[in-house]
């Protein structure tokens, strides 16, 4: 009985915590009304959105006085999704708040579905993906594929970073080498690196592929991508957690996609790791424009409508027999292929 009651309590005390925050973010949103409405705010500058959290977002200045500097922000109506690397124009308010006023133009966007048919915005302006993979937990090649794709689909350079290499093995080895193998054939930049927590970084030459330019990182959780950023920015300080003892998987640390700046120039975006990465709001066309192996052969078919099953001249097919498609690939691309399909199918779409 009493260790219900401490259970009510605590329960009570989490919605008054809860409640308290909205009613400061509240009080601190109408403060900025009022500011508005009373020409408090600074005149009209360039900024960059840092992080997006629940209700406003934290910009950082790019001129003025406050250069470099965070401010709490909130934004005008029908501004549409801003994300981490938007670029915006944003007036500055009392005690590093402030109020955005618009969108610039983005020269690059990722996206991706969520479960309730809503597309949703990742990262802005970026113009390279690192992907990281780790000997631990094992890499997913179909997930791989799948942040090719949309690597390829929004022209932004691809990178597979495979981490933890002090964890291979006898085991693991010849697997490990035949995926990096696969991705260096098909002209894919690979690198091998360790960002553990509880040794020395050995990070290659990933420095001169990251500098001055702006990266999302991305894989699945668990690949050691929050301890590769406080390798690469000590005062990141982001939270790193263990591999499930039970299924070797990640648990998810990182919940938000929050920019950091490199010290020789450039930005890294870190994503809040995941174990999926759908791809049902593309069509079947995009699909294999994202398979660059595949997109050689594409087009070349006899029939105009092929669908690279058992058709009779089907040049995918072809190419696959004579070595020219890795088998593993080809498998990838229909796996994902027949789950767009299936989900459309099912009347999934975006609102």
């Amino acid at each position: 009985m009493s260790q219900r009651k401490l259970n009510d309590r605590q329960s009570r005390r989490a919605q008054q915590r809860q409640q308290k925050s909205a009613d400061n973010l509240a009080n601190k949103e109408r403060d900025l009304s009022r500011q508005i409405q009373s020409g408090e705010l600074s005149s009209e500058q360039a900024g960059l959105i840092i992080c997006r959290y629940s209700k406003h977002f934290e910009v950082e200045a790019l001129e003025g006085a406050d250069q470099g500097k965070s401010h709490k922000c909130v934004t005008r109506t029908n501004l549409g999704t801003l994300v981490a690397g938007d670029k915006v124009i944003w007036r500055s308010g009392a005690n590093q708040t402030g109020v955005i006023e618009s969108k610039q133009q983005r020269s690059s966007l990722l996206q991706r579905p969520d479960n309730f048919g809503k597309l949703k915005a990742v990262a802005a302006n970026i113009d390279q993906m690192l992907i990281v993979i780790a000997s631990e937990p094992a890499p997913q090649p179909n997930l791989i594929d799948r942040y090719l794709v949309a690597a390829e689909l929004i022209g932004v350079r691809p990178i597979i970073a495979l981490n933890k290499t002090d964890l291979i093995t006898n085991q693991n080895r010849e697997s490990l080498e035949k995926l990096l193998g696969l991705y260096e054939s098909l002209g894919y930049i690979t690198l091998k690196i360790v960002s553990s927590r509880h040794q020395p970084a050995q990070l290659s030459n990933l420095l001169n592929y990251i500098d001055q330019r702006t990266s999302i990182i991305v894989g699945q959780s668990g690949v050691g991508k929050s301890s590769l950023i406080n390798k690469l920015l000590p005062d990141a300080k982001l939270e790193v957690g263990d591999l499930s003892e039970q299924t070797r998987e990640g648990t998810h640390t990182t919940t938000k996609a929050k920019l950091f700046h490199l010290a020789k120039g450039g930005q890294l975006i870190d994503s809040p790791g995941i174990r999926d990465f759908g791809l049902w709001h593309i069509s079947t066309q995009e699909l294999e424009q994202g398979f660059i192996d595949i997109a050689q052969h594409a087009g070349q078919c006899r029939f105009r409508d092929c669908q690279h099953n058992n058709e009779p001249s089907c040049a995918i097919l072809q190419a696959v027999e004579q070595g020219d498609i890795n088998q593993d690939r080809f498998q990838s691309f229909s796996k994902i292929k027949a789950s767009i399909l299936e989900q459309q199918a099912r009347g999934l779409k975006l609102d």
